[in-house]
């Protein structure tokens, strides 16, 4: 684990046992943003520990924030954090790392009924002393018994590859319900992280029992949690035979930091896996109100509900309403809200244009929005090339005129067939001479295609050392080179840096493939300095790759807003191995959007000419 992730998890520990134990609301914020901060850092914390004013300036860190961190920099501990941990049982961390129950619920169980441990939840759940607690009906305590179930499943969070075609299935037979008049997935999905916790469905209806009950009857659905007026939570199954034979083979990467098929593999599960589902039926007039709501992000509403409060006003997920001292919900005493309908009645009620649900993060979108600055977010239609691209010269599954017809069908003006080099022996890499005849035979496809512009490339291998898997004389047989990191993916940062600049500055490298190599949920890849290879991307002229493949999205959506931010040029690609994985663009494009990126830093955007253009300053 890195310095910052490290750092993080202990700062949302802090923050998650002050909350538990009571304590001051500053407090639990204090580090709770503390956590955000540094785990979004583009560079090791660890390197400007010793500079207290460079700690001060990141955002969210303050003196006794700062002082933490520089006693975690030179002890490996923080004090308080010890003290903390020492004020509760250690069992009861289990027990908040359960999805879905909090620190409140967590304190109540602890006080009332002696919860400390997982054991002793599953416990006051069987014997049904769960009941007892103060506001903990049967609909909530079965909620926590299937989040227990599912994360001893070991599918607490779903990849967004994944979640996503689940979602929008249930989306499209949810509106085919008679008197269904809206449907839209909400949560982290429609925000576009990388990993679900569960797909929160939204819907209006004019006879909601009926959508609850076609909900709870979908196919795939194996359990129905609870099924009430306003909601209804099951758990359904996830098609994992749906994974491409191209998943299997980014799962299989050679080298001794890979994991193997079998363990890698999203088919090598023998049980079946599930993930909750909930439904919540809305009133109309509270469509845009309960849609923002429920996408989130907490911190972004959090944000919201202040800025209504210093209003007069108050915003919850039935609308914006006039605020007062009465206790009782405004929308059960038949107060009109002043805005709920549509997202865009509520921003515009805030004085806000609408912001889109990617940036819905708390990170400087309110105040971008207030400032009339948000940018203009890339867009799926915007990208015109894929420069990322293998045919079964290595190990696609496309010939050279099958990859370059979908390409064209897409609308795409130009594709880069850069198969593996020769160190990617498991991906049948192309050695000189093999990739010397493969040349010819893409500009011979070339000659022969009218529409599109086919170019000769590959995806070379940088080394260990950071040298490339190619010499000069053959890189210069090629018009796109694509370098990225398949081997030694457990070097340490500041080796990985090194290795990761040595090859950016080579002069034939157009763009850094997937730059830390990692694996969703299964491989944490190398972890370099990011804002050292951003510099050096720039500096180079090089483009740091967004690979859309949903197993991959790396560059993350952390490092793709510090590379906007810094001008860095950005390419995403699908690194296509099959026909359906040029549908991972979507997937790209997500995570480009929460990295505030537009179409005019990405290289795969721009017309023919200037790409080329482009291109051509490196042959």
């Amino acid at each position: 684990m890195s310095t910052n992730a490290a750092l993080a998890r202990r700062f949302e520990q802090m923050a998650t046992i002050l909350e538990l134990l009571g304590e001051d609301k500053f407090r639990v914020n204090a580090h709770a943003r503390a956590a955000r901060t540094i785990e979004n850092l583009t560079q090791d914390v660890g390197a400007i520990a010793a500079d207290r004013d460079a700690l001060l300036a990141l955002d969210g860190v303050g003196p006794k924030v700062a002082d933490k961190i520089q006693e975690f920099a030179t002890t490996g501990k923080i004090k308080e954090h010890a003290e903390l941990l020492a004020r509760i049982p250690a069992g009861l961390l289990q027990v908040l790392d359960v999805p879905g129950l909090g620190p409140k619920t967590a304190k109540a169980l602890w006080e009332t009924l002696n919860v400390e441990s997982l054991a002793d939840l599953k416990r006051v759940i069987a014997d049904r002393s769960i009941l007892t607690v103060p506001r903990m009906g049967e609909k909530a305590a079965q909620k926590i018994a299937s989040a227990i179930e599912i994360a001893e499943q070991g599918a607490a969070r779903l990849p967004l590859g994944q979640a996503m075609p689940i979602a929008v299935a249930i989306v499209e037979r949810m509106l085919k319900v008679p008197g269904v008049a809206n449907a839209a997935f909400a949560g982290s999905l429609r925000r576009g992280k990388e990993t679900v916790g569960d797909i929160d469905i939204l819907a209006t209806a004019a006879d909601p029992a009926k959508a609850h009950d076609a909900f709870c009857k979908m196919r795939g659905v194996r359990q129905v949690i609870v099924s009430g007026e306003s909601k209804s939570s099951v758990r359904m199954a996830i098609d994992l035979d749906a994974a491409s034979d191209a998943d299997r083979d980014i799962a299989a990467t050679s080298s001794a930091d890979s994991p193997t098929a079998e363990a890698a593999s999203p088919t090598a599960a023998t049980s079946e896996r599930t993930i909750q589902v909930d439904l919540r039926v809305v009133p109309e007039a509270s469509w845009g109100a309960a849609l923002m709501y429920f996408t989130g992000s907490k911190e972004h509403n959090v944000r919201l509900r202040e800025r209504a409060l210093k209003a007069g006003r108050s915003l919850n997920e039935y609308g914006l309403y006039p605020n007062d001292d009465d206790p009782a919900p405004p929308h059960k005493r038949g107060i009109k809200p002043i805005a709920g309908a549509s997202e865009e009645e509520v921003y515009k009620a805030f004085s806000l244009p609408v912001i889109a649900p990617e940036l819905r993060e708390d990170r400087g979108e309110i105040d971008a929005a207030q400032r009339n600055t948000l940018p203009r977010l890339i867009e799926l239609g915007d990208i015109k090339a894929e420069l990322h691209a293998h045919t079964t010269a290595s190990d696609g599954a496309l010939s050279i005129e099958q990859l370059t017809g979908e390409a064209k069908r897409r609308g795409f003006h130009t594709i880069a067939v850069t198969d593996h080099s020769k160190s990617s022996v498991i991906a049948n890499g192309l050695q000189p001479d093999r990739l010397r005849e493969h040349a010819k035979a893409v500009r011979r496809a070339a000659a022969a295609t009218k529409g599109i512009t086919i170019l000769v490339g590959a995806e070379v291998d940088i080394l260990a050392d950071g040298s490339l898997d190619y010499d000069d004389d053959t890189l210069a047989l090629l018009d796109v080179v694509v370098a990225s990191p398949h081997v030694a993916l457990s070097q340490d940062a500041k080796t990985a840096t090194k290795r990761l600049l040595k090859a950016i500055e080579h002069p034939r490298v157009n763009i850094l493939g997937h730059p830390t190599g990692r694996l969703i949920g299964r491989r944490a890849g190398l972890e370099p300095a990011m804002d050292e290879i951003i510099a050096a991307a720039m500096q180079h002229d090089v483009a740091l790759e967004i690979n859309a493949h949903w197993m991959r999205l790396d560059l993350r959506d952390t490092h793709v807003r510090a590379a906007v931010e810094a001008g860095c040029l950005i390419a995403i690609d699908c690194d296509v191995h099959a026909p359906t994985d040029y549908d991972n663009l979507g997937y790209g494009v997500l995570t480009a959007r929460r990295g505030w990126l537009t179409a005019e830093q990405c290289v795969n955007c721009w017309d023919h000419n200037r790409l080329h253009d482009w291109l051509a300053t490196k042959r």
